[in-house]
């Protein structure tokens, strides 16, 4: 069962890590969570009006932009928006005051896109609160893919990323903090997520008006030109696709 930490402090809200996640496209282990986003968004997505929830400095609202979207960047760090706006100064990028979407107009998006947004999202409360927000801003037939850490990275070495210094991940359930440290960027700092697993996620879907069309787990491929450790044997990712719960 979850366990609620109230007093979770989203490590990414932070101006040096900022600047480093800012040099971060998509190396490694991350080149794996985006390699299949544009043939799943092709597969479920009608429409051309995107969200990218939980924005960051950019990275994959550039990503949905390069797709032919009309994306709009939402985040809760300025020092990230300040970032993503330097890269990209044309791009639309707005801040969501106290974690807030109700800025954003309801209906308006085909597409919502959340790229590791709810590996900082402590609790349930918290998690069913801004689905629910999310599936009021989807159009008709909208969809939202949500792409999350698996539990299994936190207890895995990889191109990307390591865990060996934390054996305590091994007997985290849902709600627990787990660490994990970034390879790829300068600031080896470990990052506290929150875990959560597959079957905490459905809850929350459920109680929040959303059902799952799909879910993928995509594995590396050894003719990729990356020096795998784990991922070809254990997916780091989940992408679920999610709609509105159609009327039994």
């Amino acid at each position: 069962m979850a366990h609620d930490h109230e007093e979770f402090e989203n490590v990414y809200e932070d101006r040096r890590r900022a600047e480093s996640y800012a040099k971060l496209e998509f190396p490694g282990t991350y080149y794996l969570a985006f390699r299949d986003v544009p043939e799943i968004i092709s597969r479920h997505v009608k429409g051309r009006r995107a969200l990218d929830f939980g924005c960051g400095t950019g990275r994959s609202t550039r990503f949905l932009v390069g797709l032919g979207f009309e994306a709009v960047g939402a985040d809760v760090s300025d020092d990230m928006l300040a970032h993503a706006r330097a890269r990209d100064p044309k791009g639309d990028y707005r801040l969501m005051v106290d974690g807030s979407l109700g800025v954003l107009p309801r209906g308006a998006f085909d597409l919502v896109l959340s790229a590791f947004t709810f590996d900082n999202i402590p609790t349930m409360e918290k998690k069913v609160a801004l689905f629910t927000e999310l599936r009021k801003l989807l159009a008709d037939g909208g969809k939202i893919v949500s792409l999350v850490s698996d539990p299994d990275i936190y207890t895995h070495e990889w191109a990307s990323f390591t865990t060996k210094d934390f054996p305590e991940n091994l007997e985290a359930d849902t709600g627990d903090p787990v660490r994990i440290i970034v390879t790829d960027v300068e600031d080896r700092r470990p990052v506290v997520d929150i875990l959560w697993k597959d079957e905490a996620y459905r809850e929350v879907y459920e109680r929040t008006g959303l059902e799952p069309v799909a879910m993928y787990k995509p594995l590396g491929r050894e003719s990729e030109p990356y020096n795998w450790v784990s991922e070809t044997k254990v997916a780091p990712w989940v992408i679920y696709v999610l709609q509105k719960r159609t009327a039994e």
